[in-house]
Order: C-alpha cells, then sequence, then structure tokens
C-alpha cells in the first residue's frame, strides 16, 4: 500500500477493525497496551517513578541482544517472543537494582544515579547489538527495531502476548488500588498501618517492567516510556481524584494505542510507536492548554478574573473613603474600560467626569473596606505585625474573604475584645 492516497473507505475500515486479521490484532494489541500502560502509568507518576521507568527501558536492550546470542548459541531460535521478553525483564531489573544499589551506597542523588545506569546499560546493549548484527547466523537482521518500534514485524502471537500482559497487568493494579493509592500519597501512613511497603512498591515495579518489555516491538525501548509518562500527566489536568486520574490515563494511552496503530496501518511507512507517542503528545498539549479547571488557558482566564476584581475592589473601596472622609483614603486609579464595567453593573456613576458611587455601590464599598480592617486588625491582633507593615497583604486577601471565613475572623476579635465596625475598629 502507498502512503497516498488513502480513501475514506479504507480508513472506516481500519478504524473499524475492517482492516484484516493481522491489523486487528496489532491495534487491538497495541490499544490494550495504551490501557495498561495508562493505569501502571497513574501510579508510576503519584510515586515519581517515571525516569526509573526511563531507566528501566534502556536498560531492556542488552538484555534483548543477550538473550538472542545465548538462544543462538544453543542452537535454539533467537527471535522467539517470550525469550527477547524474558532477557528484556531481567536486565531491566537488574539495572532498577543497580540504581537502588548505586542511591543506598553512595552521596549521589538519584538523577545521577539514573543517567549513569541509563547510559552504561544503554551503551552495553549496543555493542551486544553490534555482535548480534554480525553474526554469521545472519538471523538477528531486524532486531534493532525493538529500539524503535516496528508494529509491522509483529506476528498475530506477539500482539496477543502484549494485549494479554497488558490485560492481567490492568487487573493487578485495579486489585491493588487501595494499598498504591496509600503507599503512593503517604508511605509513612502506610508503614505504620503495618502494609509491606516494599512488597507493595516490588510489584508497582513489576508491572512497569511488564508493561516495558510487552510493547518493545510495538513502540521500541526509547519510547515505551512515554506511553508510560505522558497518559498520566495529561490525565492529571483533568482530575484531583486517584480513580478519575486512572480511569482517564487508561482512556488516554488507550485512544494513543488505537489511533497511533490505525494511522500506521494506513501509512506502513510512518513508525507506529513514534506515531502513536506523537499522538499521545498531541493529547497531552490539548489537556494542557484547554483542560477546564488546570490548563494553561483556564488558569490565565483565573488570573485575569481575580486580577479584575482586585481592580474594581480597589476602585469601589477608595470612593467610598473618599466619600465618608475616611483618613488615609486613596485616589482610585483605573483604567477607562474598567470604569465602563462597574457602570455596567450600577455601582457608580460618571457623570461631569466625577465618579461617584450608587447606593449599591456604596454597599459594595462598605463590604470591602470593611474586610480590609477585619483582616488588618486579625494579623495586628494574632501574627503581631505592625500595623505599618500589612497594608501590601491585606489588600491581596481582602477580596477573596468568603462569608464563613469572616465570620470566623469575627469571632476571633471578639474573643480580644475587638469589634469592627463599618470598618472602623472599635
Amino acid at each position: 500500500m502507498n502512503d497516498l492516497p488513502i480513501n475514506f473507505e479504507e480508513i472506516l475500515e481500519t478504524l473499524a477493525l475492517q482492516g484484516g486479521f493481522n491489523t486487528n490484532a496489532v491495534i487491538l494489541g497495541t490499544t490494550l497496551l495504551g490501557i495498561a500502560a495508562g493505569v501502571i502509568g497513574s501510579f508510576a507518576l503519584l510515586r515519581k517513578r517515571s525516569l526509573t521507568a526511563d531507566a528501566l527501558s534502556h536498560a531492556t536492550l542488552p538484555g534483548i541482544a543477550g538473550a538472542f546470542l545465548i538462544a543462538t548459541s544453543m542452537g535454539y531460535s533467537g527471535r522467539s517472543m517470550p525469550l527477547l521478553m524474558l532477557g528484556a525483564a531481567i536486565t531491566g531489573i537488574l539495572g532498577v537494582a543497580c540504581i537502588h544499589l548505586i542511591l543506598h551506597h553512595s552521596r549521589l542523588k538519584e538523577d545521577a544515579a539514573i543517567g549513569i545506569v541509563l547510559s552504561v546499560f544503554f551503551g552495553i546493549g549496543i555493542v551486544l547489538l553490534s555482535l548480534v548484527q554480525t553474526s554469521s547466523s545472519g538471523s538477528g537482521a531486524g532486531l534493532n527495531h525493538y529500539i524503535y518500534g516496528q508494529t509491522a514485524a509483529m506476528t498475530r502471537s506477539d500482539a496477543a502476548i502484549m494485549g494479554t500482559i497488558g490485560i492481567v497487568a490492568s487487573i493487578i493494579a485495579l486489585v491493588m488500588l487501595k494499598e498504591f493509592m496509600v503507599v503512593c500519597f503517604n508511605e509513612t501512613f502506610a508503614r505504620s498501618t503495618g502494609l509491606p511497603v516494599w512488597l507493595i512498591d516490588s510489584i508497582m515495579l513489576g508491572l512497569v517492567v511488564l508493561i516495558t518489555v510487552s510493547g518493545l516491538q510495538a513502540v521500541g525501548l526509547i519510547l515505551i516510556v512515554a506511553m508510560i509518562i505522558i497518559p498520566p500527566a495529561a490525565a492529571r489536568f483533568w482530575t484531583d481524584r486517584l480513580w478519575k486520574l486512572v480511569l482517564i490515563s487508561a482512556l488516554i494511552g488507550g485512544l494513543s494505542g488505537y489511533a497511533g496503530a490505525s494511522i500506521s496501518a494506513l501509512f506502513p511507512r510512518k513508525p507506529a510507536g513514534a506515531v502513536i507517542v506523537l499522538v499521545a503528545g498531541s493529547i497531552f498539549a490539548i489537556s494542557m492548554l484547554f483542560a477546564p479547571t488546570r490548563g494553561v488557558l483556564a488558569d490565565t482566564i483565573r488570573r485575569l478574573r481575580l486580577k479584575l476584581l482586585i481592580a474594581r475592589d480597589h476602585v469601589l473601596e477608595s470612593l467610598y473613603e473618599i466619600e465618608s472622609d475616611i483618613e488615609g483614603a486613596r485616589h482610585p486609579n483605573a483604567s477607562i474600560m474598567l470604569i465602563k464595567l462597574i457602570a455596567m453593573r450600577g455601582w457608580i456613576t460618571t457623570s461631569n467626569n466625577t465618579l461617584a458611587l450608587t447606593e449599591a455601590g456604596r454597599i459594595q464599598g462598605q463590604r470591602i473596606h470593611r474586610n480590609h480592617k477585619l483582616w488588618e486588625q486579625y494579623l495586628v491582633s494574632y501574627a503581631d505585625i505592625a500595623p505599618t507593615h500589612v497594608d501590601w497583604s491585606v489588600d491581596q486577601v481582602e477580596h477573596v474573604l468568603t462569608d464563613e471565613l469572616i465570620a470566623e475572623l469575627e469571632e476571633a476579635l471578639r474573643v480580644r475584645g475587638i469589634t469592627i465596625e463599618n470598618g472602623d475598629p472599635a
């Protein structure tokens, strides 16, 4: 099949899993891998083990090449998928063990330990891979595809193994959801309740190993870590709840695997691993920009609204202080646009280029002025801050005081015999 043209019917057939048995198997396998990577990656992210997963993935290369060399030297097929996965798992775990040994027996920080293990193991793997490529058997051709991934080289049995591992890993993670959650959020509490933290950590790491080795042929050892990190990182923009994080991460991972494998099937010259990661990266970018609570756009709007609220309140408070002849009243400094916005709310009038509060505006100004004095008196009385040093802090807080917090402040001051009437302490 050529890259172009691709007609609409072919796209629908591929997306509807009608593109052939082998193609369907690969798409389903990568989808299940993406779901599992999203689930397991959620705990790796919360446990701050994302970089460890990166080192683990690079440490699998010597295991792949070593397993091939050992198998061929003994007269067996070196291209056996289970055999290569076993070798990858062994050296991956060995790499993580080396990281822990370096951390416990040296003064190096975790990032340095990960960098050392990652580079050394990957270098060993490249050397062994060169031996494979120059071997007389010639059966090692294409083994370097495990570095970048190549779904075209996958068989139905390879896809079935990958999908099965993904299902098993997801089930184990969901069964141990409570234990993982406790260890991720409060390791000290987990130890105090008698939970075997070391065992739970080992199971968590074992699941990362499973996902890593199962996705080597589809995504490659360099990019498989992206499948573990990107979906939960993207999901984090959408929720603060763990179970929702796991669910959304699984959906993003599954969608990335499904879309990436489908695109690769339609355009065979496009490497599926890279396309899968690009789809996941695109979803991450969309999440970072447009998530309703944590996204950049929402955060920017929230900050602008807060700045507008503060500026508006300062104008109302200044006008109230001026009209009430309060000592230290400040002249309002506002743009024409802000003045128009406040006037639209019915809080001020602007006749003859003079600003004046309406009755509703005076009520708002009095409330803001009172909140200012309330918080000021609280800081002076309870935080032992000099009255001349509290003004800036008060200016930032007075605008966001809730009715509940105001009631608490009033009660705390009342205990000390201080009351605030119309903004003036008594």
